[in-house]
């Protein structure tokens, strides 16, 4: 996995924990919905950047 696609997950799992607290705190289920969607998102994409990593070997 090259390092600017682990940033740019890590970055959006960063990005979607944040919304997901600002969200929680505001009471707006909207942001802290769009929040875990982000989050779960960045994670899923480590994921399968994983798996091609051990492929590849």
């Amino acid at each position: 996995m090259s390092g600017i696609d682990k940033m740019k997950n890590k970055a959006q799992e960063l990005s979607g924990e944040g919304k997901e607290r600002v969200g929680e705190a505001t009471g707006d289920r909207d942001l802290q919905a769009e929040g875990a969607n982000d989050k779960a998102a960045g994670n899923l994409k480590q994921a399968g950047e994983k798996v091609k990593d051990v492929f590849k070997k």
